[in-house]
């Protein structure tokens, strides 16, 4: 028997069990993951490989995968009808965050490459924060712990970190880019594994 918990705690809990989700749930949930793994590690290559790449097709291409990864996590927040109520918002109001922020860059992306680094690391630290935050109960809780600390650390790094060039903004955004999309896979293929939903 699964252990209860009061009803404020139900109500407020944001980890994710898969015994409490059913089996097109945990499926939704794989391929949520599955899609900004490959947005991102797409998007983190082109990054890494186009080393001429403008300021604004950096801004687009950073946009892009923003409005992708907020959509996918609003729709995740939306689906998981079974998850605690706490993880569904959580999801929901970060990924409508994500999503105004991508919109912004998509909206000017000839803006300052200060703008754009300040996006990207609020971005990747309120990410990186919820993963943290909202962790599940399965063995893919590991590898989510794993993505929100590389997230946290990218985002401190772009914020703080003098970036003064394309090239610096660009290999960091390309290396997390890559990290995240591995570690998203990792989740997809090992979220909700052996649990027999009903």
């Amino acid at each position: 028997m699964p252990n209860t918990a009061g009803p404020t705690s139900a109500v407020f809990a944001i980890a994710i069990d898969p015994r409490q989700l059913s089996a097109r749930e945990i499926s939704g949930i794989r391929v949520a993951f599955a899609v900004s793994a490959v947005v991102a590690i797409a998007i983190g290559a082109i990054l890494l490989v186009w080393t001429e790449a403008t300021l604004t097709v950096i801004a687009v291409l950073f946009g892009l995968y923003f409005v992708i990864s907020g959509v996918v996590r609003i729709a995740r927040g939306v689906a998981s009808t079974g998850s605690a109520a706490g993880g569904r918002v959580l999801n929901i109001v970060l990924g409508v965050l994500v999503l105004i922020l991508g919109i912004l860059a998509l909206r000017n992306p000839e803006g300052s490459l200060a703008v754009l680094g300040l996006v990207v690391g609020i971005v990747w630290i309120v990410e990186g924060v919820a993963a943290l935050v909202e962790y599940t109960t399965d063995s893919s809780r590991w590898p989510g712990i794993l993505l929100g600390v590389v997230g946290v650390l990218a985002g401190l790094i772009v914020l703080f970190a003098p970036v003064q060039t394309i090239g610096v903004l660009v290999t960091i955004g390309g290396i997390m880019l890559i990290i995240s999309g591995l570690v998203q896979l990792v989740r997809a293929f090992t979220f909700g594994r052996g649990v027999s939903a009903g």
